[in-house]
């Protein structure tokens, strides 16, 4: 397990913002479950989620860039549940999928020109001698928005979107599974998303401009 307790290029787990952040939500409990389910909690409503913080700047995808900015989509979020719980002792790593998202606004699905958002990241803690899935992207306040419920983690479960809303419509379902890896891994998620979105890699693209929540609070 050595290798998913030891820093990273972005899971850089010995950042002393990250190291900060971690002794600060890790809470009290010396139990590696407990530690878990508070850092997956800090991260999932500490950092305000939106897409529109993508960039092609490696750097904005490191856990440190998360925490630092207060706001970032779920690649880097994943990337910093990982960091802190390495800091913690608790083996982790990233894991990266496409997924199906029917419930975004309009204006991001035209801005991507699809409604498959390609290198989904989640977050991978070894607990109890097993992998358990954690996906910390979506905020408390989003979710309200969104009149879908805030995804729990209790260290036994995988934790991965609601294929539903409240009102029963379809709401997130996954396509492909990249698989799961000790770092983010570059090449692959620019190499694909390139694939997947051309438009956005053409010179001078401004990149994406926005706010998902109140965005989706001006549509309710």
């Amino acid at each position: 397990m050595h290798a998913y307790l030891r820093p990273g290029r972005f899971i850089d787990s010995d950042h002393p913002a990250v190291v900060e952040f971690a002794e600060r939500c890790r809470g009290a409990a010396r139990e590696p479950r407990s530690q878990a389910i508070a850092l997956y909690l800090a991260v999932r409503d500490g950092v305000r989620y939106n897409p529109y913080s993508f960039s092609l700047d490696a750097q904005t995808l490191k856990a440190s860039h998360a925490l630092e900015a207060g706001e970032s989509y779920c690649v880097p979020k994943a990337n910093l549940l990982a960091a802190c719980a390495r800091h913690c002792g608790i083996p982790a790593r990233i894991g990266l999928a496409d997924v199906r998202n029917h419930l975004s606004t309009p204006r991001l699905l035209e801005l991507l020109r699809s409604e498959v958002f390609a290198m989904h990241g989640y977050t991978e803690l070894y607990l109890d001698g097993r992998w358990v899935k954690a996906t910390p992207a979506f905020n408390e306040a989003l979710c309200r928005v969104f009149k879908v419920a805030p995804l729990e983690f209790d260290g036994l479960h995988d934790s991965v979107f609601h294929p539903y809303n409240d009102k029963g419509e379809r709401y997130m379902e996954y396509l492909v599974d990249h698989g799961q890896f000790e770092d983010l891994p570059e090449e692959l998620f620019f190499d694909h998303l390139q694939r997947c979105y051309p438009h956005l890699f053409e010179a001078g693209t401004q990149g994406l401009q926005g706010d998902m929540q109140h965005e989706a609070a001006a549509i309710d």
